[in-house]
């Protein structure tokens, strides 16, 4: 057994110590989960969403438990680029470790305006969600349209400072076409999956659970789903890939890795385990060891086939 082994990754030129990080929507910014660990223990914190403006979210009910998952029609609640810059980031720079600002959107002006506003903060890196539904095409999420989500990415990477994450959307034919084409729009680098779309009934008061009728599926349900098309999009393009969707463990986010994955986000599963990040990191320093594997980048898409 190996001594010591180096967890540490490099995603567009920033080092993180670790490849664990936190999914966008599911850790705040962090500071209710600083409760019960040090967040230094983690590779990088991935905020919530943030607009340009305070937004208020759906109506309840916003979240329904499934078979190994959950529903979550939140609609992207946030205090707004301001408040976050005020508050939120000074209190992660208390941490030995990488911020990265989930950016949202309804236009692409929103974009640009909280990617604007970040660009001389302590931010490391950006995550554009660009599964946000574009109200001036009818409500398409950018996210869908390749054209579009090339267009969204060139434009924010034109005056981002910081290097850029672009998240895409499950809810797409071909997930290669639509990461291409944030590639050659400039992005640094991708994640997925975003929530798979779905829906449950009250089959007693014959009504949908969620005020919104549809929601965002996540959770273990969702993770062979999302390790297929980490797959597909590690060998679509040259520019790394974040992985996410249903990673409970170091098992599951090595599965995520060997896919061809950099890095892993925990989600979800931090709802039942506020410590799940945190273990996970733990989990793939002791499975290097175990298995007398000097660095985690060793294992960066090494797959058998």
């Amino acid at each position: 057994m190996l001594n010591k082994v180096d967890t540490s990754v490099t995603i567009a030129g920033v080092t993180l110590k670790n490849p664990v990080m936190t999914a966008s929507g599911t850790f705040g910014s962090g500071k209710e989960y600083g409760e019960f660990f040090d967040l230094s223990r983690l590779g990088a914190v991935v905020t919530k969403g943030i607009a340009p403006v305070p937004w208020k979210g759906n109506p309840t009910i916003r979240v329904a438990e499934t078979p190994s998952g959950m529903l979550n029609a939140i609609g992207l609640m946030g205090p707004g680029v301001d408040t976050f810059i005020e508050e939120d980031l000074p209190f992660l720079a208390q941490f030995d470790t990488k911020t990265i600002v989930n950016v949202c959107g309804h236009c692409e002006e929103d974009y640009l305006a909280v990617v604007e506003k970040l660009a001389d903060t302590r931010a490391d890196m950006l995550e554009i969600n660009i599964s946000c539904p574009n109200v001036k095409e009818g409500g398409i999420a950018f996210g869908t349209d390749p054209k579009k989500a090339e267009a969204v990415t060139a434009a924010v990477k034109k005056i981002a400072k910081q290097p850029i994450i672009v998240k895409l959307s499950p809810n797409v034919t071909d997930i290669r076409e639509i990461a291409r084409a944030v590639e050659n729009g400039g992005a640094d680098a991708v994640s997925l999956i975003n929530t798979i779309t779905g829906m449950k009934i009250d089959v007693r008061s014959r009504r949908f659970v969620l005020a919104n009728r549809t929601g965002g599926l996540s959770g273990p349900a969702i993770h062979p789903v999302a390790v297929r098309m980490v797959y597909e999009a590690a060998h679509a393009v040259k520019i790394p890939v974040i992985g996410m969707g249903g990673v409970t463990n170091a098992e599951d986010a090595l599965e995520m890795i060997l896919a061809g994955a950099s890095a892993v986000a925990v989600g979800s599963a931090t709802f039942r385990n506020p410590l799940a990040a945190a273990e996970t990191a733990d989990g793939i320093e002791a499975f290097l060891k175990e298995n007398e594997i000097a660095s985690v980048r060793e294992l960066i898409g090494a797959v058998r086939e």
